[in-house]
C-alpha cells in the first residue's frame, strides 16, 4: 500500500484554520496534535512542551496524540526537547540512536524533530514530533512546523 502524499500547504491551511477557530489555547493545540497525527503519515507522536510557568527552567507536557509518556517534565538541556528548550533552535533528528542525549518515549521510536514556539524573544514551548520511521522527516516537515510555531505564538 502506497503511502499518501502530504499536501503541506494544505496543511498549513488547516492548521490556521483551526487556531483561529478554537475556543481557546489548549483546544487550539489539541486540534493541531490531531491534524498533524493523522494527515502526516510519517508522525507516530505530535505533541507540545509549555515552559512551566512556576519553574522557568522547565518543560511540561501538554497536548499529545500518541502513545503516553513518562517524559511529562523535562528540564533545559536535558533531551533533545531540553536542548531545543536551551538553545531555542529547531532540532531535526533523523536518528535518535545516535544522540547520547536522547531521551527515549518510546523503543519504537527512531527520529524526532522538535521546534520552539518563540514569541517576543520568550520561549513558550514547543512542538515535538517522533516518527518511528528513521530519517522520516526533512525539510518540508521543518519549515511546516516552524510557519505553525510562529503562528502558535501569537496565540499567547
Amino acid at each position: 500500500m502506497a503511502q499518501k502524499e502530504v499536501d503541506w500547504d494544505l496543511l498549513f491551511d488547516k492548521s490556521i484554520s483551526l487556531l483561529h477557530n478554537a475556543a481557546d489555547r489548549e483546544e487550539a493545540m489539541q486540534h493541531i496534535c490531531a491534524l498533524l497525527y493523522h494527515e502526516v503519515p510519517h508522525y507516530d507522536w505530535v505533541g507540545f512542551y509549555m515552559v512551566d510557568p512556576l519553574s522557568k527552567g522547565q518543560l511540561v507536557l501538554g497536548p499529545y496524540v500518541g502513545k503516553p509518556t513518562e517524559h511529562t517534565r523535562i528540564a533545559f538541556g536535558e533531551g533533545i526537547c531540553g536542548q531545543a528548550a536551551e538553545t531555542r533552535k529547531t532540532f531535526l533528528i533523523n536518528d535518535v540512536h545516535t544522540e547520547s542525549n536522547y531521551l527515549a518515549c518510546s523503543p519504537t521510536v527512531q527520529s524526532e524533530i522538535v521546534v520552539p514556539i518563540i514569541r517576543s524573544d520568550e520561549l513558550i514551548g514547543e512542538i515535538d514530533i517522533d516518527s518511528d520511521t528513521k530519517n522520516a522527516m526533512g525539510v518540508q516537515d521543518r519549515k511546516l512546523l516552524e510557519a505553525m510555531a510562529k503562528e502558535l505564538a501569537k496565540l499567547f
